[in-house]
């Protein structure tokens, strides 16, 4: 997504999606490979509603050549595979003796169904697209994977905020498929709490804008701009790092004006069903399934995902082979955002994959 959308996500949270894509791969390191991208198409789609779409057409980056060991990672809402590169995110993984070494591994980042420039309901269903859902996304990824790039095995499956969650579907689904996952700025269990709710808030504002008209509007809703910048806001950013922005009442209002007077380029259907597709999602009567090692990353003045709650304290024992990750909140941190920074947590990826026993070998 444009305008709006991704100022508000390049404030707050890669993990929502971060830079345009054409910005995050002229910014890229110089020292990893350049990115490839690439379709597939999955025929006949069938959701969990049921409902079969003809051709799902998934959008892909990779980084790295075919040979090397297969690595999967997953980006957040209202993002794309080429929103992780960044020099945050990217540059700090990719290079020479990076964990992800490109020259290493194969590395694919996909576009999760209805984001980017994979098949959306603004591509013309708008919304009779079909309801879809994390187990919809992660069934899509599974397909590209296997079906169209051919990948029997992973070495690791990584993901950040949404795809932090689908981190955890992944291995609670293909226990076998994979040696290694590390979800990132999520929780295993169903959506609950403020993190709920906001994004309640934020689909109903859309669906009650009479300017959506049920989706079949002629122009983009005129809220939809304030709606976001208000979740953004709300969930993301960090306390200390949005007070510094923001020290004094002028300038707070003057990053708020700053963020209003984006322009909103993205779908509003798109971003409804973005948000909506969290919904169901609830991995946890499944954890004792993964036989993967797993490590969880999360910060502490994640937002959305509230440390003193110690949900991840309690589900983390449920994993057999699973270890929990906790970035101090500090000047660094940015709230929901922090994992968009790999400096922060890269020694703990690095370390898991020294571990991790190849269980497809």
């Amino acid at each position: 997504m444009r305008g709006l959308v991704t100022q508000f996500i390049r404030a707050f949270s890669l993990a929502a999606g971060a830079l345009i894509a054409l910005t995050a791969v002229s910014g890229r390191a110089a020292d990893y490979p350049a990115p490839k991208e690439g379709d597939w198409v999955a025929r006949e789609f069938r959701f969990h509603t049921g409902e079969v779409l003809p051709e799902v057409r998934l959008h892909y980056t990779t980084v790295g050549a075919p040979t090397g060991e297969p690595v999967l990672i997953l980006h957040g809402t209202a993002g794309s595979g080429a929103t992780l590169l960044t020099k945050d995110f990217a540059g700090e993984l990719f290079g020479p003796g990076q964990p992800l070494d490109a020259s290493r591994y194969f590395i694919i980042l996909p576009d999760a169904l209805g984001t980017g420039k994979s098949t959306r309901p603004s591509d013309g269903l708008r919304a009779r697209f079909p309801k879809y859902n994390y187990e919809d996304m992660v069934l899509a990824q599974y397909r590209l994977v296997t079906e169209g790039l051919g990948v029997k095995h992973l070495r690791l499956a990584l993901g950040n905020s949404m795809g932090g969650m689908q981190t955890w579907i992944w291995g609670v689904k293909y226990p076998d498929y994979m040696d290694a996952l590390v979800p990132m700025a999520c929780q295993p269990t169903e959506m609950s709490g403020r993190n709920w709710m906001l994004r309640r808030l934020l689909v109903e504002a859309i669906r009650n804008d009479p300017d959506w008209n049920g989706g079949n509007y002629t122009a983009q809703p005129r809220g939809i701009q304030r709606v976001l910048v208000q979740f953004g806001i709300a969930t993301s950013g960090g306390s200390q790092a949005l007070y510094n922005q923001g020290a004094t009442r002028a300038k707070a209002d003057a990053l708020v004006a700053q963020r209003l007077a984006q322009p909103f380029r993205g779908d509003a259907n798109d971003v409804l069903y973005q948000w909506e597709s969290s919904d169901d999602y609830n991995p946890s009567p499944g954890l004792e399934r993964i036989k993967a090692a797993l490590v969880a990353i999360n910060s502490a003045d994640d937002e959305r995902n509230p440390t003193e709650l110690g949900i991840l304290e309690r589900e983390i024992k449920r994993v057999k082979n699973g270890r929990y990750v906790l970035i101090p909140a500090s000047g660094d941190t940015r709230g929901h955002g922090t994992t968009g920074n790999a400096a922060l947590w890269k020694q703990h990826l690095a370390e898991l994959l020294q571990r991790a026993p190849r269980i497809g070998k």
